[in-house]
């Protein structure tokens, strides 16, 4: 029985083994929960943080089974560093270091916080991706007094607290000697950094602010305040129990460094037991994003391409399979350049011609395509490209593609795609007839031997056809032939280009190039 078990489970996308669990383990309503810090632009790991649950979601309400996904934007999260993109205005927000990003101004001027600005690319990319989620402001929650009743229960029963996150972190209690269940913020400065609290009761607190932390400089101020005045944040390891109990959620995912070994998950599964007498939700882990080269995507460095920028690059369904396909738990990456990109078209337009894959690999490929949304396009994305770096007119490939309506959907996103020069060199080519002086007769005679009716397979079969086994001959004549055509000596794969340019129109070409 156990061993038929796994073979069931390797037929099974890693959305549906999640969605059998949680039924399995957890009444409904199934409430799911995930979140992010706005520290700075989104990402392809912000993606992950919505786009997980967001799959679970869906599979379950295909299930018709009563759903819902609260996602929360972090904007009391302690602004810890000038993102990258904001390095030439360094010292114009060194002063704000410290304080919750919702009181930090944006840097654009469009929204109401720094916090703000960034949790709207975020919402921005779920729409895009047509994620079906409720989007959270963690501030409103505290604001509106949501938080207040656990914060009490943590304040009342703090010497406990501090021994279960002291136990689940790995460390020592002594080492939580100053530690407090909340942060406040200063009355004076408004960090939340750098205040310690010096008193409490269970309504009440005293706090000095006086903690240099990294480069947030305390003011000093001592000060007294009321839970019931909203002017704290919890520490992010009730905080984020905090959430999940307050929507009595159902299932989270969250990154390999909480769920490590002393990590926040730890803390949390034990606060929900030990602390707030209820059963924590599922827990699981997904893995990093990776840049080409193994570079982690970070906010705060400006490590990678934003959120926002790859869904200009790439249509969302394709980042969305991309994301999904592979077990939730896989680091992933993504590289929107070259050889890399065309091997992705490549597979989700096989994938989406599939209806009864034979390999389970296969199997499981198109269940996440077609949770990640079939294809708008038929023809194929190197015909596509390859038709455009010709004619230079979307409507023309199109009409000979017949694919008018694919072609348009994808044109923004091959534009945005070239203009990045992201193409691989073989195809970064237009059509440029000239004269050539090597290699003259190879030409001509492959010239004379074009046929009208000939499939791009007889066209590159014809070098070998004029020289046989001779593979520099070969070599040269490939290069000729580009030559004469395109001003290079490579290009795209020579049958598909003289197809695409018509067998008549390539062969005056090359007659011309040849002739005195």
């Amino acid at each position: 029985m156990q061993e038929k078990s796994k073979e069931e489970l390797k037929d099974k996308h890693w959305s549906e083994i999640l969605v059998d669990r949680l039924m399995a383990e957890k009444k409904p309503p199934y409430v799911l929960t995930g979140g992010i810090s706005t520290s700075g632009p989104a990402h392809l790991g912000t993606i992950c943080e919505f786009l997980y649950s967001g799959t679970l979601l869906e599979v379950l309400q295909k299930r018709g089974v009563d759903a819902a996904f609260y996602f929360i934007g972090d904007i009391l999260d302690n602004f810890d560093g000038v993102p990258a993109e904001l390095k030439d205005r360094e010292s114009e927000f060194t002063q704000y270091l410290g304080m919750p990003l919702s009181k930090v101004p944006d840097p654009f001027k469009c929204h109401g916080s720094f916090g703000e600005h960034y949790l709207a690319q975020a919402e921005e990319a779920i729409k895009i991706l047509g994620t079906k989620a409720k989007v959270v402001k963690v501030n409103e929650l505290y604001e509106s007094g949501g938080f207040d009743p656990y914060t009490r229960i943590y304040l009342k029963n703090e010497a406990k607290v501090k021994e279960v996150v002291a136990r689940t972190s790995l460390r020592k209690i002594e080492d939580l000697k100053d530690w407090s269940p909340i942060m406040p913020i200063c009355q004076k400065c408004g960090k939340v950094i750098t205040t310690r609290v010096t008193w409490h009761d269970d309504e009440e607190y005293e706090y000095v602010c006086d903690k240099n932390v990294n480069s947030a400089q305390s003011c000093g101020f001592t000060g007294r305040d009321r839970i019931s005045n909203h002017h704290y944040k919890l520490q992010w390891r009730l905080h984020w129990p905090t959430w999940q109990a307050y929507y009595d959620s159902r299932i989270e995912g969250s990154g390999v460094d909480h769920m490590t070994r002393g990590g926040s998950a730890d803390t949390a599964v034990a606060i929900h037991r030990e602390i707030l007498n209820r059963e924590p939700p599922i827990l699981y882990r997904f893995g990093w994003f990776f840049l080409q080269g193994g570079k982690k995507f970070s906010k705060s460095t400006g490590t990678g391409i934003g959120a926002l920028e790859i869904l200009g690059l790439v249509p969302p369904e394709v980042v969305k399979y991309v994301l999904i396909m592979p077990n939730v738990q896989q680091n992933k990456m993504l590289d929107p350049k070259g050889e890399s990109m065309i091997r992705i078209y490549d597979d989700v337009e096989r994938i989406n011609k599939l209806s009864n894959p034979e390999s389970r690999a296969d199997q499981k490929k198109l269940l996440a395509l077609n949770l990640a949304g079939r294809l708008h396009w038929k023809a194929q994305f190197l015909d596509i490209l390859l038709n455009y770096q010709i004619y230079k007119d979307w409507k023309r490939v199109g009409e000979l593609l017949n694919d008018r309506d694919g072609v348009s959907y994808l044109s923004p996103f091959i534009t945005e795609w070239l203009k990045r020069d992201f193409e691989p060199e073989q195809y970064n080519f237009a059509v440029r007839p000239q004269k050539i002086s090597a290699d003259k007769e190879l030409v001509a005679k492959f010239a004379s031997e074009l046929k009208p009716g000939m499939s791009d397979l007889d066209v590159h079969n014809l070098v070998y056809g004029v020289v046989g086994d001779d593979k520099p001959q070969a070599e040269r004549l490939f290069a000729a032939v580009y030559s004469a055509i395109i001003g290079k000596d490579k290009g795209p794969r020579l049958g598909k280009l003289i197809a695409a340019i018509g067998i008549a129109k390539a062969k005056e070409m090359l007659v011309s190039a040849t002739s005195d």
